[in-house]
């Protein structure tokens, strides 16, 4: 393959810098312990898979060619985002009995995956600006495919288990509510720099 120990450079580079993902999956395991979201783990990398063949096949372009589809896009995620974001700053301590928080589910990481504007700038990206097999544009569509799968999980369960690290500050409620605020804010940070970056 050409280009791959280059591909796989700048797919670290990408999938592993802060964002959306890494950063909501970090909150996520920090706020509910690793074992408790690795359903959110397998639906963020399921979307990215699902971003990766939307980006490859042409048709987030012609989506976006409609007239006023990306407003609704945009405002669509957005919401998402604030809803998410919700959700981990309200997370409860750890182990308290109490709590009625839920970790993020399989389908709420495959639709972050699938509103996250990085993920589609990235994978444009890495898709457009690489090429693994000349002349055969199905296998090197598949084969970019299955090295990003390789490296987006690798670097989200890095993320993850760098969040199961700082569990210890989930325990005391007052320092639970700081980070997961904390955690929250940076999320939303990450995605309005995200879509100016997009």
């Amino acid at each position: 393959m050409e280009g791959l120990s280059g591909f796989i450079l700048s797919a670290i580079a990408l999938a592993g810098s802060p964002g959306p993902n890494t950063l909501s999956l970090t909150a996520a395991s920090a706020a509910f312990g690793p074992r408790r979201v690795t359903g959110y783990f397998t639906g963020l990398l399921a979307g990215m898979v699902l971003v990766m063949a939307i980006v490859a096949s042409g048709l987030v372009g012609l989506v976006f060619a409609i007239p006023g589809v990306s407003p609704f896009v945009v405002g669509a995620a957005a919401l998402y985002f604030v809803y998410l974001a919700w959700r981990i700053a309200m997370a409860p301590p750890l182990g308290d009995s109490a709590g009625t928080g839920q970790p993020p589910t399989f389908v709420a990481g495959m639709m972050l995956s699938l509103v996250n504007a990085k993920g589609y700038a990235a994978m444009a990206a890495l898709f457009s600006s690489f090429v693994l097999v000349r002349d055969r544009v199905a296998i090197d569509a598949l084969s970019k495919t299955a090295v990003l799968v390789v490296v987006i999980a690798a670097v989200n369960f890095g993320w993850m288990f760098a969040g199961a690290a700082l569990s210890g500050l989930f325990r005391d409620p007052r320092t639970n509510r700081i980070v997961n605020v904390a955690f929250a804010i940076l999320l939303l940070v990450s995605v309005a720099l995200s879509l100016r970056a997009a």
